[in-house]
């Protein structure tokens, strides 16, 4: 198969949502001419003849598209939380296990579930937060058509569901609208931020 995903990073403003879909609209429009940006009847952005996703946090926003699809990106901050018992609940065991083991276990395995549920469609409904994540990203053996990676990035965990097969994730900055540092990579991922 061998498809490209990109992903853009952008700070979040005071508008995150609005910051996000105009990130995305700019990167569609450099996949595709005149990009239209609606949203499905559940919520979920939509670009024909793209399959595109988006996350936000607190200070930055995220956004993703390929032609080859399905996709789904989420970002969490590395920040101070309580996560034990959310954990305990949702997690299976080799999970939690794992999870002990990392000092970003939980993120990483939290935003990996939310990627693919974005990416199938269905987000967290259903038994998304049951659906068990390859520990440190790889396919999924509930969905095996789907991989997780992870970009890493300063201050958060960056999870991206993407078709097997992927070739090339490209990693874009944007500070406002100048560009700072755009970067290919081959699988596995290795970005480092600037």
């Amino acid at each position: 198969m061998g498809g490209c995903v990109h992903v853009w990073l952008a700070p979040a403003g005071a508008e995150p949502r609005a910051a996000a879909h105009g990130l995305l609209l700019d990167l569609a429009g450099t996949l595709i001419p005149d990009p239209q940006l609606g949203h499905d009847p559940a919520g979920r952005p939509e670009v024909p003849g793209l399959a595109v996703s988006l996350s936000h946090s607190h200070h930055l926003v995220v956004v993703a598209a390929s032609t080859d699809g399905p996709i789904g990106v989420d970002l969490e901050e590395v920040q101070p939380r309580q996560v034990q018992e959310l954990a305990d609940r949702w997690f299976a065991p080799a999970e939690l296990a794992w999870m002990s083991t990392q000092s970003d276990g939980f993120l990483r395995l939290w935003t990996a579930k939310e990627a693919v549920g974005k990416a199938l469609g269905r987000g967290l409904r259903g038994s998304g937060l049951r659906r068990v994540m390859p520990l440190g990203g790889g396919i999924i053996e509930s969905e095996p058509e789907l991989l997780v990676t992870y970009v890493p990035w300063p201050g958060a965990v960056l999870a991206l569901a993407a078709p097997v097969g992927l070739t090339e994730i490209v990693v874009h900055q944007e500070t406002a609208l100048r560009s700072v540092d755009r970067s290919r990579t081959s699988l596995p991922v290795v970005v480092r931020g600037n």
